[in-house]
């Protein structure tokens, strides 16, 4: 689990690291160092003039206080003549600061205040891997990795080109933090570079020159800032062609000139959104005659992550994928787009042995922040819930619920405020034909609804009924949730509730309880057995304690979710199997190279889809990875999750083994 810095403030107020004894920023004046070191020195405001791209990628070292990514922002919110859109910032923190040091430590800075405080407020929980933080709606981004640079700079996706334009070499100096200043970082940074990309830091140390020359940089020394004689900036001429996308993995960057979008749920909505974030409108076909009417209909769905005793990558994606998404709904409901949602946590009870022995495993392992998930015996359950259930269990205190069909028209509602997008009801596409310039889009009728190029589809289990997605392993789930009316006792409830099913507080004086799971069933047919498979279910665990009975029961709602045999989305460019099989044959041999390259006859055909009973939770975050690698921008996920999404996967994995 990442520790937090342990630090005091010295009698000038500045934050000292115990841990390396050393300073954040400068006694004299830190902001106007960091201006001058990092910002000037990179010429990034000359830069942001004339740049090639609608996004300028900074990396820094050594996040600390934030003040280098502050001044950043500030000068970029600033700057009129910059032809540049938007501002991604980069940076890596191995002992992130709690909140309220870093509240304590950018109080100096009365100027960055407006800009400091919306940093606080969305700062987040120390867990490793990369935080996407969004502000000023997308125009500037931050992702923030907590972990050992040497360990997180390896995990980020990035192909031949590089994705940095230009490096903050910041961190403690290098007496004091040897184990960072290694030639493995000099190397990653130009690993990372684009051609042209520079580099400034602080230090005029030999062995920093020396191992960035060694990287490819060309070094020299200028005048420091303030009492210090010297600093070192530096350029690299030429992208070194260096790649953490293995050929099977790439994601490639695509000219988005005319996106259809086939769907209507919590995915299409989502993907609509991060596309509105920059300015790309898209044409969305919806089969029904109004939004989220599939597996996004329920009347109230919970909101939580998935986590595992281990800190691995299915856990990671999904504690990533909460925070992202609760920070994507957040936004949506400040800006006003009003959805009916309660973060008022959710209680997973441990109702049997099995379950407990889960659960206190997880707690032992200890790789998770209390203030995500924690133990609670089961009398602080009781408090918790409201009523007296007597199971111990674990607690994610941030989680609660939102209504599915609510949330994904404020998304739309929000992502139409940005960029138009053009929403077509009552239209069911039945065959995506290729064409010279794209795909041809063809609806039940027959009938020709335009030409694109390049098509998403995100219709959930009716993914497969087209041609090209039939070689991917998705499977139905039938699941019915069952709505009821509350009562005197049910209406104490005071959190979601998760035992073998889930039971919600009440919204509109009902609640919601399920669900069932019936597989390869692709029925939406509302069953009275189901809605008592349910009930007799909640009532095996809570017997009395709710006062729900079979009258209480007053609706259904019966969807299909789309799953996959490792329950993971599946989200990318459609592959082709034949052209994988060949391109890829030497795998068989366990051959990483002399592979061929023909190209993908899905080019442009993507797909978002297998999102299981988790979207609510987990499709923000996958949205804005999809969306991000076809811009050509740094992504929020590591490769390794990337990865673990991508749709080659299952072939890949099966020609690995020999298996086809």
């Amino acid at each position: 689990m990442i520790r937090h810095a342990k630090i005091e403030f010295n009698e000038s107020g500045t934050p000292v690291a115990q841990d390396f004894d050393d300073v954040y920023f400068s006694n004299d004046n830190g902001l106007l160092e960091s201006d001058y070191v990092f910002f000037q020195q990179n010429n990034i405001a000359s830069r942001w003039q004339h740049h090639p791209r609608r996004h300028f990628v900074i990396a820094e070292t050594g996040f600390g206080t934030g003040l280098n990514f502050l001044n950043t922002w500030q000068r970029f919110n600033q700057d009129s003549d910059k032809s540049v859109e938007q501002l991604h910032f980069i940076s890596f923190e191995k002992f992130p600061l709690e909140q309220s040091a870093l509240q304590q430590a950018l109080a100096a800075w009365p100027e960055l205040t407006s800009l400091s405080e919306q940093l606080v407020a969305s700062y987040p929980n120390a867990i490793a891997g990369c935080h996407r933080l969004e502000f000023d709606q997308g125009r500037v981004i931050l992702d923030l990795w907590f972990g050992d640079i040497q360990d997180t700079l390896p995990q980020l996706c990035y192909g031949e080109n590089g994705i940095v334009d230009a490096w903050y070499l910041d961190g403690f100096a290098p007496s004091k933090n040897p184990d960072m200043w290694q030639q493995s970082l000099f190397d990653g940074m130009a690993n990372l570079g684009r051609s042209d990309c520079t580099f400034a830091t602080f230090t005029a140390a030999g062995f920093v020159r020396r191992g960035l020359a060694d990287a490819g940089f060309s070094v020299k020394k200028v005048k420091g800032y303030g009492r210090k004689r010297e600093m070192v900036v530096g350029t690299l001429e030429k992208a070194n062609q260096s790649s953490t996308q293995p050929a099977y993995f790439e994601r490639s960057t695509q000219s988005l000139e005319k996106v259809a979008i086939i769907g209507g749920g919590i995915a299409t909505a989502t993907l609509a959104y991060s596309f509105a974030k920059r300015g790309i409108a898209c044409d969305i076909f919806c089969k029904d005659d109004a939004l989220a009417k599939g597996a996004s209909h329920n009347h109230q769905g919970a909101v939580y992550p998935n986590l595992q005793a281990d800190f691995n990558a299915i856990s990671e994606f999904f504690a990533h994928s909460f925070y992202y998404a609760k920070r994507v709904y957040q936004q949506i409901y400040d800006d006003g787009y009003h959805y009916p949602h309660d973060w008022c946590g959710v209680l997973l009870h441990g109702i049997s042995d099995s379950k407990v022995e889960i659960q206190q495993r997880l707690i032992e392992k200890n790789a998770w922040p209390s203030s995500l998930i924690r133990g609670v015996s089961a009398q602080q359950a009781n408090d918790i819930a409201g009523f007296e259930a007597n199971f111990s269990g674990l607690f994610i205190s941030e989680a609660g619920w939102v209504k599915p069909p609510a949330l994904v028209n404020a998304i739309f509602a929000a992502s139409n405020s940005n960029t138009s997008h053009n929403t077509v009801f009552n239209t069911e596409i039945s065959e995506i034909i290729k064409t010279q310039n794209g795909y041809q889009l063809i609806d039940s009728n027959n009938q020709d609804v335009g030409e694109f190029s390049q098509v998403f589809i995100t219709c959930g289990e009716l993914t497969t009924r087209f041609s090209q997605t039939q070689v991917l392993p998705f499977s139905p789930v039938r699941g019915q949730v069952t709505r009821v009316k509350t009562n005197d006792l049910s209406q104490k409830l005071k959190t979601v509730l998760c035992h073998k099913g889930y039971f919600t507080p009440q919204l509109d004086n009902t609640h919601c309880m399920g669900a069932t799971f019936e597989k390869r069933s692709m029925s939406r047919e509302i069953s009275s057995s189901d809605n008592l498979i349910n009930l007799n279910q909640l009532r095996s665990f809570y017997p009395e304690q709710l006062g729900i009975t079979e009258e209480s029961i007053l609706d259904a709602k019966a969807a299909i979710r789309c799953t996959t045999p490792d329950h993971q989305p599946i989200v990318g460019e459609v592959p082709d199997e034949d052209t994988l099989l060949t391109n890829f044959a030497p795998l068989r041999n366990g051959k990483h190279y002399d592979f061929e390259t023909h190209p993908n006859p899905n080019n442009g055909l993507f797909v978002f889809s297998g999102l299981g009973a988790r979207g609510l939770c987990t499709a923000p975050l996958a949205a804005e990875m999809l969306v991000a690698a076809l811009c050509g921008e740094p992504l929020p996920v590591p490769t390794h999750i990337s990865e673990m999404l991508h749709p080659n996967r299952f072939i890949v994995r099966d020609l690995k083994r020999n298996k086809i």
